[in-house]
């Protein structure tokens, strides 16, 4: 691994699908507008960075490190976040598309996501307690041994989640969202 190190620094434009991004630590820096399709970002350290109208979709994240990073505006479509570096792992997740996208086994408490795009999603023995899913569309997303206590999901819609192998103590649910909690006993809520 390489010791580079990039402060306070802006990205813009770039295209790392094509050209690749330096090894190293990333510190208080900005993407925007950069292209990280297929890009392999294996082994890099990102602190308190925020990525803009970036596409880092299907990108390579073997040991990445993502600590305060904040996403705004991205396609991180088919992301595989459990490859991760789970060391100090904090997100936050601003309409963004996150279709396919997994976090299976992470543990991501506190997490935000506003806006957000997660269909198909796999928060598989997740740890979302805390959590908080501000208008976001959850359809298909797997929930098994996920963990969404004291969550906050009375914006979030298309849901199904079964009460009896997910974790949801103290979780927030809109009435209207009720449907999602009661669909596996094949009743409906008018």
């Amino acid at each position: 691994m390489s010791d580079l190190l990039f402060e306070e620094q802006e990205f813009k434009g770039n295209d790392y699908s094509k050209e690749v991004l330096p090894k190293g630590d990333y510190e208080y820096c900005h993407f925007a507008g950069c292209n990280f399709l297929n890009a392999d970002l294996s082994h890099i350290t990102f602190v308190e960075c925020t990525f803009e109208d970036c596409d880092l979709s299907t990108a390579n994240l073997n040991q990445t490190s993502f600590k305060e990073v904040q996403f705004k505006n991205c396609k991180l479509m088919g992301l595989r976040f459990e490859h991760c570096n789970p060391f100090l792992l904090a997100m936050q997740f601003e309409n963004s598309n996150l279709k396919l996208s997994s976090f299976y086994d992470l543990t991501l408490k506190k997490t935000i996501f506003k806006d957000c795009d997660l269909r198909e999603a796999d928060f598989t023995q997740a740890d979302f307690t805390s959590a908080s899913f501000i208008n976001c569309d959850l359809g298909l997303v797997t929930f098994e041994n996920t963990t969404i206590e004291k969550a906050d999901l009375r914006t979030a819609f298309n849901y199904t989640i079964d009460p009896e192998i997910n974790k949801i103590k103290k979780a927030r649910f809109s009435n209207a969202g009720l449907a999602g909690l009661l669909r596996r006993y094949d009743i409906e809520v008018e």
